[in-house]
């Protein structure tokens, strides 16, 4: 039986576990940036019909397809780790529940260029014993992870496989490759209906002429009404005459008061007297009390 994990022990695996994590983020973002780089250079071979070289290149990029997704896989399993390293201190045998990532780390990590990934596998055979890492070596008991097996294989990619990619890079990049494969749908046939979309020839020659013919008349017709539009005078009179009627004074004179007529009887409008009449003084009597008579007439002429 193996000896129980120290403190210290899980505190260093845990740590080696956090820089193992950084360090696969880092490798995926570079594999993907050099990905990119050979998908592009892929798509030039293809435009020039290098399409031997262009298969032998692209299992470079599967490899490292199958690399970055490794690592992903790996990736989760550290995060595993590390969210039960409680368990690590618990029990000096593995348990259940971390046999399988556990095992799949020391199979994986010196098959990897992730040198954090060596150093857990080390502390986890100071944990675990030897006789724990040879087993998860060899998967004898099928612990290892089959997705972490079959992407650390050495197999060469399939026909189909390859295939696939190099379509898919030329259908990305926009290359016509395989030659003709946008054509699948056929030639179109020689001969068309004389109603079609497309005219050609005379027909095509009248098509576009009647339209401008349309435009042209419609915007004589147009410019014709605004003319006559423009020439016309407002009526005289709308509906019944007013019994009401000014007229404009007349422009020999300087009278700005018009005459207003009601039924054809003209209307005057009283003057107003100067100031000085309107101030008067009411002639009084001899005993200083004013004429009746003269007050009388001041009343009816303020009527009026």
């Amino acid at each position: 039986m193996p000896p129980p994990a120290s403190p210290v022990l899980v505190t260093k695996v845990k740590v080696q576990l956090k820089l193992a994590i950084a360090r696969l983020r880092m490798v995926q973002k570079r594999d993907e940036a050099l990905a990119k780089t050979q998908r592009r250079a892929m798509a030039q071979l293809l435009e020039q019909n290098k399409v031997d070289s262009a298969r032998i290149r692209v299992e470079n990029i599967i490899r490292s397809d199958i690399i970055t997704e490794l690592h992903e896989i790996l990736e989760l399993y550290c995060e595993l780790l590390l969210a039960r390293a409680g368990l690590l201190e618990a029990s000096p045998t593995c348990d259940p529940g971390l046999e399988e990532a556990v095992k799949s780390i020391i199979y994986a990590a010196p098959k990897t260029e992730i040198k954090e990934l060596q150093t857990v596998r080390t502390l986890l055979g100071e944990k675990f014993g030897k006789d724990f890492v040879l087993q998860a070596m060899e998967n004898s008991d099928g612990k290892v992870s089959e997705g972490v097996v079959k992407k650390l294989s050495v197999t060469p990619p399939r026909e189909e496989l390859v295939l696939g990619y190099l379509e898919e890079i030329a259908r990305a990049y926009g290359v016509d490759w395989p030659k003709g494969k946008n054509k699948e749908l056929g030639d179109p046939p020689d001969f068309m209906d004389d109603d079609d979309e497309n005219p050609s020839g005379g027909q095509a020659q009248r098509v576009l002429e009647e339209p401008l013919v349309a435009v042209d008349e419609g915007a004589a017709a147009e410019l014709k009404a605004q003319e006559e539009l423009s020439k016309a005078t407002p009526p005289k009179s709308f509906g019944p005459a007013s019994p009401l009627h000014v007229n404009p004074p007349s422009p020999s004179t300087d009278n700005i008061h018009p005459k207003v007529t009601l039924n054809r009887m003209e209307l005057t409008t009283p003057t107003k007297k100067p100031a000085a009449a309107a101030r008067k003084p009411v002639e009084k009597k001899g005993d200083g009390v004013p004429d009746l008579d003269e007050l009388a007439k001041r009343f009816a002429a303020l009527k009026r």
